[in-house]
């Protein structure tokens, strides 16, 4: 009896001392970041995620972290990711400004919580997707976890998937929302989280607060990593077929079979998630001279044949234009990892290849659908077409054209689809904006680079039938609308000190708005952080009906557009120019050109942009 006492306080003796070490050790690593002049609220951050709530692997990470890299632990614990216009996306890591199963886990039990609150005795179903990043998998099923450990029934994509067929397969299911785990075209060490509605549109306004709030008021140790294996149920080719099936009925447009034929097409998936529906799509729409980069078709994470798998910038398509050489096809089509965004490259007047940008290949694709929709019959004025603030304001040409009406949204999908679920009584046609993304029809709620493809090689084969391209049916529209033309200037500007640039930069826009650009007069201010346009001519402030975003718009009295905007997904402000002239005939495209270039060159000087 007095050996097992003796046992027992040997035991416990043991047990003290151990924990005497652990505190110990905790108040060695609080003082080495006290040390460091850190914060208040880093420091209590980085405590909480030394907790045992917290795995070892991660614990150890921080741990590292406080002796090799200060900086980097102030940059992993200055501020909560935030949701942008593309949902959540940050840099994989740990911390609270982190993309990780902590930061993503609370998310999900957030949106679990809200769930079971508006949808009370419901069967709750959500869809979730992913992409080829790093650790995509693997976070989507820690979602997936969390959802079902809260009763929530899951749909789980087995294998990558484009991002638009999320959007379809939740709406084809009759889910309640949906989340896809990517980072669209942001660098390997990214990744994000993208929330989506029972209508297949992206969280919006008040919605995406109220769910904000149940998240923030949410401490880790409540998230239920737990999961419930009978409630998650993996999709795949079901949903496929139906996806490509829905996407050949919205973009395809009676285009003869020779047409298509005669049509070259090379096309690049840079590594991404297109190469699982878009040469199926193009295959059952019966295009059947695709050729596709063998080296980029592969999807790779790094992405490690490009300096960014962004379809925007020339560079990303530098292989797909040499092969488009090779093959002397008609055009060249490339798809961002997540597949919602295209770069398209045609012939131009000289048989030389050029990227066209985001604006161009939107008038395109939107006018050949008005026309479409014309031919048919279709238009009684009771249709529209969206666009956003940034984007060119040729769309209202082309609507005004049509008979139709133009809805401008702020920045992102999300507000094209609002328009779609606030005005049931009006057809929506097809939309998009400048950053290189297009949606057709109501099909996909979101940017949907799947069926936009098929939709530009309807638009180059039929073209191209009729003796024509499509760069010179761009001309013709620049005749019979005005030609417009934009340019993009993005100044990235990285971690803390970045973020404060950002802002002083939009502060001091705002506070000393400049009078004239380009020798023109600025005739209006749209501020859409206070929602109001002053006439700087009058002085008359107007308040503008729109939600709260951090964009700034001048105008100037020759019909200019500058607008200011720091990226919602990237540590990025963006200046939008938009400049305009009326072009009597095509044979003047070279000299109307050069002055407007001329004029978007001394706008940015005049702003010190460049």
């Amino acid at each position: 009896m007095q050996q097992k006492s003796f046992l027992f306080f040997l035991k416990n003796k043991k047990i003290a001392v151990e924990s005497r070490k652990k505190l110990l050790n905790k108040k060695i690593l609080t003082l080495k970041i006290k040390k460091m002049d850190i914060p208040q609220n880093i420091l209590t951050a980085v405590n909480e995620w030394l907790t045992p709530t917290f795995d070892t692997e991660t614990q150890n990470a921080i741990k590292e972290m406080m002796t090799s890299s200060p900086k980097n632990l102030e940059e992993s614990f200055y501020k909560n990711l935030e949701f942008g216009t593309g949902g959540m996306r940050g840099v994989m890591g740990v911390g609270t400004n982190r993309i990780n199963k902590y930061t993503l886990g609370k998310n999900t039990q957030g949106l679990s919580n809200y769930m079971l609150q508006v949808f009370p005795g419901k069967q709750l179903k959500v869809a979730i997707a992913f992409d080829c990043r790093h650790n995509s998998d693997t976070l989507a099923k820690v979602v997936a976890d969390v959802f079902s450990a809260n009763g929530i029934h899951v749909y789980l994509f087995s294998d990558m998937r484009p991002t638009p067929e999320l959007s379809f397969a939740l709406k084809y299911l009759g889910c309640q929302a949906g989340i896809v785990l990517t980072a669209s075209h942001n660098p390997p060490e990214y990744n994000g989280y993208k929330v989506y509605w029972e209508d297949g549109g992206q969280l919006v306004p008040p919605q995406d607060a109220a769910i904000i709030n149940v998240i923030e008021a949410l401490r880790y140790d409540e998230i239920k990593f737990e999961s419930n294996p009978d409630l998650i149920e993996y999709i795949d080719e079901v949903i496929d077929a139906a996806f490509v099936k829905s996407s050949v009925e919205n973009a395809s447009f009676n285009t003869p079979a020779a047409a298509k034929d005669n049509l070259s097409i090379v096309f690049t998936s840079l590594h991404g998630t297109s190469i699982k529906a878009v040469p199926q799509t193009l295959a059952k729409a019966g295009y059947t001279n695709v050729n596709i980069v063998p080296e980029q078709a592969v999807p790779n994470g790094d992405f490690p044949t490009v300096k960014s798998p962004n379809p925007e910038e020339p560079e990303a398509l530098t292989m797909a234009l040499a092969l488009a050489d090779q093959v002397h096809a008609d055009i060249v089509i490339g798809t961002d990892p997540d597949c919602d965004r295209l770069g398209v490259a045609v012939r131009n007047t000289e048989g030389k290849m050029m990227l066209l940008n985001g604006n161009q290949t939107m008038v395109m694709m939107t006018a050949f659908l008005l026309e479409q929709w014309k031919k048919q019959g279709k238009i009684n004025g009771k249709q529209f077409i969206g666009s956003t603030i940034v984007s060119t304001p040729m769309m209202m040409e082309l609507a005004t054209g049509y008979g139709v009406e133009c809805k401008i949204g702020l920045t992102g999908f999300k507000w094209i689809a609002k328009f779609i679920k606030d005005f049931p009584e009006l057809q929506f046609i097809g939309g998009g904006e400048e950053s290189f993304g297009f949606m057709v029809g109501d099909a996909v709620r979101d940017k949907d680079a799947v069926a936009a493809t098929l939709l530009i090689c309807e638009v180059a084969a039929q073209a191209k039938a009729n003796g024509s391209s499509v760069y010179k049916e761009l001309l013709n529209l620049y005749v019979d609308y005005g030609f417009y033309k934009e340019h993009l200037v993005s100044l990235t500007k990285k971690g803390i000190e970045g973020l404060q640039e950002i802002n002083q930069m939009m502060v001091d826009m705002r506070e000393n708005p400049v009078k004239e650009i380009n020798g023109q007069r600025v005739i209006l201010l749209e501020d859409y952080k206070t929602s109001t346009a002053k006439n700087l001519l009058t002085g008359e402030i107007e308040t503008m009906a729109v939600p709260k975003s951090d964009v700034l718009i001048y105008y100037t009295e020759d019909g200019a557009k500058i607008a200011a905007r720091p990226s919602g997904t990237e540590p990025k402000i963006k200046f939008y120019v938009s400049v305009n002239a009326p072009l009597d005939n095509v044979a003047n495209f070279s000299q109307v050109e050069a002055t407007l270039d001329q004029n978007i060159k001394n706008i940015l000087h005049d702003l010190n942009i460049i």
